[in-house]
């Protein structure tokens, strides 16, 4: 394979857009399924080929739903499965969100048939890279989590697993030299920092030690130099974001007229100002204003 190289003036389209980053890794072509493989190898810790890729993207049919969230379904050659998506801003409900897709995938094997039982279920894998701002009060950008006794911590040894990289915690290990990070350091810092230019010599070391990287690399470039497929791959972006945006306004629009609603109500049973900002979070000029309408 040819030596990839990101050169300064090269503008790179962010892989940590989940429709960039689907795109990257579901191509029919041995560098995307390389790729795909060594970056579940490297969050899974052990040796995986991949046989099938599903790329999951919400139903058309939905206005609301559609582009706001990529996900890369997937089976091993030992027939466990995968869900890996990349999420640019998590939930304030992200964990009971990941634990609900867990349970769909990992209940999605049918068992069903005179042969078959429980220990037929294989292995299934919940896996989120999320982007913006920390989900988890601690250091660690990785977490595994199971099944286990709270009190005694006894695992109950199941066969779901729910797989969290934080990209928000790298500060201190892009420091670090790229010999001495691990093989998911090495993704998480590429995927965090490729869109920086002056983090640039960083990526193209990485780029240089880890193969699958590399075939990420490739793939991830030769997307940005393709005018077609980054305009609409940047369209995708734009029509999820703009439509994330009017969302939140409508809420928030909604949120404030029940402010003033209740606001007014507050005014009229004699409830004092500071009363009323501390229910509403209205300031006390918007609270003297309706004072004023009355």
């Amino acid at each position: 394979m040819e030596q990839i190289y990101f050169k300064y003036e090269d503008d790179i389209i962010n892989p940590c857009w989940d429709n960039v980053f689907k795109a990257i890794f579901t191509k029919d072509t041995p560098e995307s399924r390389g790729a795909l493989a060594c970056l579940l190898s490297a969050i899974i810790k052990r040796s995986l080929s991949v046989v099938t890729i599903v790329t999951n993207e919400p139903p058309v049919e939905s206005i609301n739903e559609r582009q706001i969230r990529y996900d890369i379904n997937c089976k091993f050659d030992d027939d466990e499965l995968c869900n890996i998506e990349m999420t640019l801003n998590p939930d304030n409900y992200e964990a009971v969100r990941l634990e609900y897709y867990s349970c769909k995938l990992f209940v999605s094997q049918d068992i069903r048939g005179k042969d078959r039982s429980y220990k037929d279920l294989k292995r299934s894998y919940q896996i989120a890279l999320l982007v913006n701002d920390p989900v988890y009060d601690d250091e660690a950008f990785v977490h595994n989590f199971k099944h286990y006794d709270e009190e005694t911590g006894v695992s109950l040894n199941g066969r779901s697993h729910i797989i969290t990289v934080e990209l928000a915690k790298l500060e201190q290990i892009a420091k670090k030299p790229v010999k001495e990070m691990t093989a998911i350091e090495r993704w998480a810092v590429f995927f965090r920092y490729t869109p920086d230019k002056e983090k640039r010599e960083l990526i193209n070391e990485i780029i240089k030690v880890e193969e699958g990287i590399a075939m990420g690399a490739q793939v991830l470039l030769n997307i940005s130099k393709d005018e077609r497929e980054r305009a609409k791959l940047t369209s995708e972006y734009k029509f999820a974001v703009d439509l994330q945006s009017k969302m939140v306004d409508a809420r928030r629009a909604g949120a404030a007229s029940r402010d003033f609603e209740i606001a007014k109500i507050m005014l009229v049973d004699g409830e004092s100002v500071e009363k009323i900002s501390r229910y509403t979070g209205l300031t006390s000029e918007e609270i003297d204003s309706l004072h004023n309408t009355n």
